[in-house]
C-alpha cells in the first residue's frame, strides 16, 4: 500500500472508464489523471485507499506512442473533453474496450465464445471535431468580478472560460459574448450557486445540422427576463429561435419546465435522411447529426423491417427513430415522458406526411404495460433508447411478454446496456450483434446499439437488477 505524498515511477497500463490512467506502484493500483496507456510517468500519491489510490502527474518521463498534443488550450482543466491527449485511433480502441469489458463483467457475455454475439467495429468519424450541435454553458461571476461562461472543470462547478470550443459549433462564442455584453450593459447578474441569487444560470445553444440555424435559450432563476427585447435585437438574424426557461429550483437540473419564446419560432428545424424534425428547447435530440444518421441506419438494419411489422419506440423523444422507421413498418408507436417532445413528435409526423405513427405521453415502464394489458397487442420489433440509468425491470419484463421477434437497444451507457442485455437474455432474448458508435469524440462517452433475437420455446427466469449494478460500481471503484 502506498502512502499519501509518496512519489513513484509508473508505467500506465490501462485506463478507467473516466479516462484516468492506471499504473501500479509495487502492485498497488494508482489512478493518474492526464495520462494515457503507454506513458511512463512520475506521479505523487494524493489519496490512499486500502486497495487503490489516486496520483497527481508530476512528469511524463516517456510519452506513449498514442499520446498527442491536446488541440484545445484548456483541455486539461475543462471537464468537457477527457481524451484530447489520446490519438483518435486510440480513442476508438478505448471505447471498444469499454463496451467489451462491460458486456463481459456485467453482462456475463463471453465475446470470444462460440455462441458469442457478433461485435462490429466502432462507427467512427472522419473529422472528430466541431460535431456537437447542442451545448449548455453555465454562467458565473469570476473572482475578479468579470462574467465568465464556458464549461465546468472536471468534478467541480468551477467554470473554465474558453474561446471557440473545438467540439462545439462555430459561432457559439459570438453568441456567448453577445449575451455577456448585454448582461454587463443592463446589470443582469449571473447565478450564484452558493447564495441562490442572480438571474442567468445557463445559456443553451442548439445548431441545426442541416440548415445551420441557431436556437438560444437562457435558463433563468426568475419568472421573467428583463431587457429581453434588447437582447433579441443584439442577437439579430443569426438566431432563429430565442427563448428563456424558468428554473428557480436549487438543484443540478439545468432546464426548467416552463419556456417563454421571446423572438422567432419556438422550435428549431433539422432533417435526417429526408425526415424533417422540429425541436423545442426541452426536447432530447442527439447532439451529433452526422453520427446520428449512421446510428439510425444501423438501427434500421437491425430492425430488418419488411413493411408488415408493428414497432414500439420507447423513450422516443421527438420521434426521431420512430419516423425514421415508419417508412418501413406497418405501424409505429412512440412513448416519451416529456409532453413538449411528444407534441413535437406529432408535429413531425404531420409535416412529413407520416400517418402510421402514434405517440403516447408517459413513462415507458407505465405506458407499455397499460397498453399491453388493455389491448393484448404484441409487438414485432421494439426499439428502446433509454437514459443512462437504463430500463426499468417492469419495462424489460413487459417487453419480453409482448414477444417481439427482435429488440433493438440503443444505449449511451455500456454498463446499463450490459446489465439489461443480461436480463433480456434470461428472459429469452439472445444478443446477436453489438455495435459501438463514436457519438462523442474527444470524450470518454460512447453510444452502442445491440440487436437481440427472441429464442423460441423459452421461459422467463427470475432476475434482479441490484446485484449486477452493485458489481458494476465495485468494478468502477477498483478501476478494473
Amino acid at each position: 500500500m502506498a502512502i499519501k505524498g509518496q512519489i513513484f515511477e509508473l508505467l500506465i497500463e490501462d485506463m478507467t472508464d473516466e479516462g484516468a490512467g492506471i499504473g501500479k506502484a509495487d502492485g498497488y493500483p494508482l489512478f493518474v489523471k492526464d495520462t494515457v496507456v503507454g506513458d511512463r510517468v512520475r506521479a505523487q500519491v494524493i489519496k490512499d485507499k486500502k486497495t487503490y489510490g489516486y496520483g497527481r502527474l508530476l512528469e511524463i518521463i516517456e510519452a506513449s506512442p498514442d499520446r498527442t498534443a491536446a488541440a484545445c488550450p484548456v483541455a486539461a482543466p475543462c471537464g468537457g473533453c477527457q481524451l484530447q491527449a489520446l490519438s483518435y485511433d486510440a480513442q476508438l480502441r478505448f471505447k471498444e474496450k469499454k463496451v467489451r469489458d462491460a458486456l463481459r463483467r456485467i453482462g456475463g457475455i463471453d465475446l470470444g465464445g462460440s455462441d458469442a454475439p457478433e461485435f462490429l467495429p466502432i462507427i467512427s468519424m472522419e473529422n472528430p471535431w466541431h460535431y456537437r450541435c447542442k451545448a449548455e454553458y453555465p454562467v458565473r461571476r469570476n473572482s475578479d468580478g468579470s462574467i465568465v461562461t464556458g464549461f465546468y472543470a472536471g468534478r467541480t462547478h468551477s467554470v473554465i472560460g474558453c474561446g471557440d470550443c473545438l467540439i462545439g459549433q462555430p459561432g457559439d462564442r459570438d453568441i456567448l459574448d453577445t449575451v455577456i455584453g448585454w448582461m454587463n450593459e443592463f446589470d443582469v447578474e449571473p447565478y450564484d450557486e452558493e447564495t441562490g441569487l442572480g438571474l442567468v444560470r445557463h445559456i443553451m445553444i442548439r445548431t441545426s445540422g442541416s440548415t445551420g440555424e441557431k436556437m438560444v435559450c437562457l435558463i433563468i432563476n426568475g419568472k421573467r427576463l428583463p431587457f429581453a427585447d434588447e437582447l433579441a435585437a443584439r442577437l439579430g438574424e443569426t438566431v432563429t429561435s430565442f427563448s428563456y426557461s424558468i428554473n428557480t429550483r436549487r438543484n443540478n437540473v439545468i432546464m426548467g419546465r416552463e419556456i417563454k419564446t421571446v423572438s422567432g419560432r419556438p422550435y428549431l428545424e433539422d432533417a435526417i435522411d429526408g425526415i424533417k424534425y422540429r425541436i423545442s428547447p426541452q426536447s432530447f435530440y442527439q447532439v451529433n447529426p452526422q453520427q446520428t444518421a449512421r446510428l439510425y441506419d444501423r438501427a434500421r438494419e437491425f430492425a430488418n423491417l419488411t413493411g408488415s411489422e408493428t414497432v414500439w419506440d420507447l423513450y422516443c423523444g421527438i420521434g426521431t427513430i420512430s419516423l425514421f422507421l415508419a417508412k418501413s413498418a406497418k405501424q409505429v408507436y412512440g412513448v416519451e415522458i416529456i409532453p413538449a417532445a411528444v407534441d413535437n413528435a406529432r408535429e413531425n409526423a404531420a409535416i412529413n406526411g407520416i400517418e402510421n405513427a402514434e405517440f403516447f405521453v408517459g413513462k415507458a415502464e407505465e405506458v407499455l404495460p397499460q397498453h399491453f394489458a388493455k389491448t393484448g397487442e404484441r409487438a414485432d420489433v421494439i426499439v428502446v433508447d433509454p437514459p443512462r440509468k437504463g430500463c426499468d425491470e417492469t419495462l424489460l419484463r413487459t417487453m419480453a411478454e409482448m414477444s417481439p421477434s427482435r429488440i433493438v437497444y440503443v444505449s449511451c451507457n455500456p454498463a446499463t446496456l450490459a446489465r439489461d442485455v443480461k436480463i433480456l437474455k434470461d428472459l429469452g432474448y439472445r444478443p446477436e450483434k453489438i455495435c459501438p458508435v463514436d457519438m462523442f469524440p474527444q470524450t470518454v462517452h460512447v453510444e452502442s446499439i445491440a440487436l437481440l433475437q427472441r429464442l423460441s420455446n423459452t421461459r422467463s427466469k427470475e432476475v434482479t437488477l441490484d446485484v449486477d449494478m452493485k458489481d458494476y460500481h465495485r468494478i468502477k471503484s477498483e478501476g478494473r
